[in-house]
């Protein structure tokens, strides 16, 4: 069996005396793959996402990311962890208001030593691609709820992450937008992007997953391949 990109092993996460968030899950996600984590509030799917992420330990248990063991990894070294290998996608984008369209795209490639024209070059790039590129020197604020989880996922994007997270990406947005971010996701999936997604919509998982892990109490309850829906 191939090395997978992402590897969980009897991975806990406590945070009190209470029932543990994870509780020895274990998970191996290949390069390529769209795996949709679901379950109900408090199953342990942030949990997960943050411990892949690096924003999180394990109490017990390894996370290893494309040969790394980012359970293992210092502050410093978590940070450069995700500037390299990890694009994150939120619920409610995490844009800078004070900044452009442009420049919140450019920040991850400039914080990683990209020089500014050749982040510009790229973030532009990501924005033309993903259509918005027209607001490049507008400020979030002025975008709609679909334009900006677009302008998120070119910043996402701008490092060339091998792996894409995305936390309920279309929680925050209506019907039509949400759509258009499931288009996205799934387009993304086609062309070889490894995506792990957190989402109460089961269209989303349908349309753009090619796995689904169901989350329960912590324990993974059921892993199941799937054919997404075109």
């Amino acid at each position: 069996m191939s090395v997978p990109l992402i590897e969980l092993a009897d991975v806990s996460r406590r945070y009190d005396e209470g029932p543990p968030a994870l509780d020895a899950v274990s998970l191996r996600i290949a390069a390529g793959e769209a795996v949709a984590i679901l379950g109900p509030s408090g199953s342990g799917k942030s949990t997960l996402l943050n411990l892949v992420a690096g924003l999180d330990r394990p109490s017990a248990g390894t996370v290893t990311v494309g040969g790394v063991r980012v359970d293992q990894l210092g502050e410093a070294a978590s940070a450069r962890y995700r500037r390299a290998k990890i694009g994150m996608v939120f619920q409610f984008f995490n844009l800078l208001d004070d900044l452009t369209v442009a420049d919140n795209v450019m920040l991850p490639a400039q914080l990683s030593g990209t020089a500014r024209g050749a982040a510009r070059r790229r973030a532009m790039e990501l924005l033309g691609t993903l259509g918005v590129d027209r607001h490049a020197d507008a400020y979030p604020g002025r975008l709609s709820g679909g334009e900006r989880q677009r302008v998120a996922v070119a910043r996402a994007l701008v490092n060339r992450p091998a792996l894409l997270l995305a936390d309920e990406p279309t929680g925050a947005l209506d019907t039509a937008a949400g759509e258009e971010v499931r288009n996205l996701l799934t387009e993304l999936h086609t062309e070889g992007q490894t995506i792990v997604l957190v989402t109460h919509d089961l269209t989303l998982a349908r349309s753009c997953a090619s796995r689904t892990v169901r989350l329960v109490d912590g324990r993974v309850a059921a892993d199941s391949a799937m054919e997404p829906v075109r």
